[in-house]
């Protein structure tokens, strides 16, 4: 069961969304209740459980409105493994290119390193420990309790002797333990140390048996042949900042139970899995009666071999068996050249949900600058001011950027938000060139209505515009 506190309400999803993308409510409303309806199903107390289908998503919209990070932050949301395919970049059974069930197979992947992360966050102190017990070790080496065991035990020198290692003991205990204290409060970071680093064995299999294998069992050939050969140790010369990183990384590893991160990778990637197949337009029959260009042959091929994916079939990972059934598949496209209804009936039926995103208007771009918690003029703030160098913008400013990028996606092409990216590197350029040369540390630069009328003259006199097209 799935702890209702770590899981967002329809309304909070759409609030968390709002932090990062603007506009398009209708959309952010529908993937919040697909979201929120997984929790729902991992609930459900009988066995029609299993029955529950995920409703998957299709966005229908321009590039550069937010399909694409409206389904990256959900998954961000959710914690749940997400990743992102373009239907262009398949091909039909039979044919060269990325077969569909690869899909999948990155999922299960990212669904790997998510469960991971949570499994190294678990035995976290323990590897702290190890960790700190090994580069101890490398500075100061522990003093063994019969290294003077070689000693003549004559009656005249014994009892002497005998007291002088247990001396040395514990002196060099005391300097172990001052040592540790350093190490702990970070006083020792930079200093160099040697450490052992297992580098993988290369197993150097490449494609056997003419090529009849397929991805899956290529992968799993080469990890059994990985597995038998012995890992060898290189030596390093590294900070015990870096020595920590990388003794970590090893021994973390170590404490983890990887059969225990497999299983629930699996069932983390079949319950809460998101797929977001993206310029899925292109694969659409009518897109190459209008020039789409491709033989419709194909393309009706890519959708079928998608067709058993998106309804729940089993795919061979190199992790094991997944079942697609639960994954939660939102596709994209513009539609420009082909429609919906273009895709063959079947596919159609798997998307049931249709949402269409507007085009971004002049206000949408304003708020788009000046609002998000990853909003350009944020970034650009930041990276000045890791040089100590103020950059800020004036409201008017920021509506004169706006302006500017809409007036050019108007006349040239639509590429929606993207736009901003163009418009904001033409302004800013001069000023990233010159930093740190010309304009030193503690300097403020104040982007203004005028500054930005200046700077974008040049782009919105020259109609061609071919330079700044992306």
């Amino acid at each position: 069961m799935i702890d209702q506190k770590t899981y967002f309400t329809p309304k909070q999803i759409v609030e968390e969304l709002d932090k990062y993308i603007i506009g398009q409510k209708e959309a952010k409303r529908n993937v919040a209740i697909a979201l929120r309806n997984r929790w729902r199903r991992m609930n459900v107390k009988t066995d029609m459980q299993g029955e529950i289908v995920p409703n998957n998503i299709l966005m229908i919209g321009a590039t550069g409105v937010g399909k694409t990070e409206i389904a990256r932050r959900l998954a961000k949301i959710a914690n749940a493994p997400f990743t992102k395919v373009e239907a262009s970049k398949f091909t039909e059974v039979g044919y060269v290119g990325r077969d569909v069930e690869s899909m999948v197979r990155d999922l299960v992947e990212q669904s790997v390193n998510l469960v991971k992360e949570e499994k190294k966050e678990e035995v976290k102190v323990k590897a702290e420990q190890i960790v700190e017990d090994i580069i101890l070790d490398i500075l100061i080496p522990p003093m063994k309790s019969n290294s003077y065991s070689h000693r003549s035990p004559s009656s005249a020198t014994t009892s002497v002797e005998e007291e002088m290692p247990q001396t040395e003991q514990e002196l060099n205990e005391k300097t172990r333990e001052r040592f540790r204290e350093k190490i702990k409060n970070g006083e020792m970071e930079d200093r160099k140390i040697e450490i052992n680093v297992q580098k993988p064995a290369n197993a150097g299999v490449g494609m056997i048996g003419g090529g009849m294998m397929d991805e899956s069992s290529m992968i799993n050939l080469q990890e059994m042949i990985s597995g038998m050969m012995p890992k060898k140790n290189k030596k390093r010369k590294v900070t015990i900042a870096e020595a920590r990183k990388i003794l970590m990384e090893e021994e973390s590893s170590k404490l983890i139970d990887m059969d225990e991160v497999k299983d629930l990778a699996i069932k983390k990637a079949e319950n809460t899995g998101i797929i977001f197949i993206d310029e899925i337009d292109k694969i659409a029959g009518g897109a190459s009666k209008k020039g789409g260009g491709g033989p419709d042959v194909s393309r009706e091929g890519v959708q079928r071999d998608l067709l058993p994916v998106v309804e729940g079939s089993t795919v061979n990972t190199k992790y094991g068996l997944m079942r697609t059934d639960h994954v939660l598949f939102i596709a994209a496209g513009a539609f420009h050249i082909a429609k919906p209804s273009d895709l063959i009936p079947e596919l159609q039926g798997r998307f049931p949900i249709r949402v269409e995103l507007d085009n971004l208007t002049k206000e949408d771009f304003f708020h788009i600058l000046k609002e998000p918690r990853n909003a350009l003029t944020k970034q650009y703030e930041a990276l000045l001011a890791s040089e100590d160098v103020e950059l800020s913008f004036q409201e008017e400013a920021m509506e004169e950027i706006a302006e500017t990028a809409f007036f050019i996606n108007t006349e040239v092409e639509n590429i929606g938000a993207r736009r901003l990216h163009t418009v904001m590197s033409q302004l800013l350029n001069e000023f990233l060139f010159d930093v740190p040369d010309k304009i030193g540390p503690n300097a403020k630069i104040i982007v203004t209505r005028e500054m930005v009328k200046d700077k974008l003259s040049g782009l919105v006199k020259n109609k061609d515009l071919s330079e700044y097209i992306l």
